[in-house]
C-alpha cells in the first residue's frame, strides 16, 4: 500500500531577521568557532546580529565542541566584544567532560581510576584539571586512562605542559592502545578555524 504521508514543506527565507521578528522560535542554539568568530576576531555583523536577536526575545545558547569549560568560553566571547548577557547559557564538551570526571555518577567514568596521561595545549594554554582529584603521570605503564584536551603537549605532574609533536603524541596513544587504556576526548572535532588557518583538534586521533 502506497504511503499517504505528505511531502516535507520547505520555506525559503532571505535571512534570519524574518525568523527572529516572527517570534516563532524562542530558543536559538549557536555554534561559535566558524560561526560567530574565527578564534581571533568576530565575523562581520555577528555581534550586531546577536544583539538584534536578543532584542527580539531570542534565548540563545552556545553549544560548542571546545575542550574548555563553559566559563572560559564566556570570557573568550566577552574578550572578542560579544555581549555575554545575550546568552542564556554555554554548553561545551569540555564542561561536560569536567562534570563527568568530577561527579563520576556514570559507571564508565566511575571505573576510570585517578592516574592519567593528559594530552593538552601548549601555545593555546594548558587546561586545568583542578578539582578533579586526578594524578597526571608521564609513563603509560603508570596510567589508568588517557585524557585528551588538546594536541600540542603532554601534561606533567608539576602542571607545566611538555610541548610534543603530533607524531610524538600518537606514539603515546599507540602505547595506550596496546595497554587497552580507556580514553576520554574532550573535543571530538578533527580541526577548528583560527583566523585563516585550520588547527588540529583531539578528534583527529581517531581519524
Amino acid at each position: 500500500m502506497a504511503s499517504t504521508a505528505s511531502p516535507p514543506v520547505f520555506e525559503r527565507v532571505a535571512g534570519i531577521r524574518a525568523i527572529a521578528e516572527s517570534g516563532r522560535f524562542k530558543a536559538w542554539l549557536l555554534d561559535q568557532f566558524g560561526v560567530l568568530h574565527d578564534g581571533k576576531k568576530p565575523y562581520p555583523g555577528a555581534i550586531l546580529a546577536l544583539e538584534k536577536l536578543a532584542e527580539n526575545g531570542a534565548k540563545m545558547v552556545i553549544i560548542s565542541n571546545s575542550s574548555r569549560r563553559s566559563s572560559v568560553t564566556m570570557k573568550k566571547l566577552k574578550s572578542l566584544g560579544f555581549d555575554t548577557s545575550c546568552f542564556l547559557a554555554t554548553i561545551t564538551s569540555g564542561e561536560l567532560t569536567h562534570q563527568h570526571l568530577q561527579k563520576r555518577d556514570d559507571p564508565w567514568f566511575a571505573a576510570l581510576g585517578r592516574k592519567c596521561i593528559h594530552i593538552t595545549w601548549d601555545d593555546r594554554g594548558a587546561i586545568s584539571l583542578e578539582g578533579l582529584g586526578l594524578q597526571v603521570v608521564n609513563n603509560v605503564d603508570d596510567a589508568e586512562f588517557i585524557l585528551a584536551h588538546g594536541t600540542e603537549a603532554l601534561g606533567s605532574p608539576s602542571g607545566v605542559p611538555l610541548p610534543k609533536s603530533l607524531e610524538e603524541l600518537e606514539q603515546v596513544l599507540m602505547l595506550g592502545i596496546e595497554k587497552r587504556l580507556p580514553m576520554v576526548v574532550a573535543n571530538p572535532d578533527y580541526v577548528t578555524v583560527e583566523a585563516r588557518d585550520l588547527r588540529v583538534m583531539p578528534g583527529m586521533f581517531f581519524f
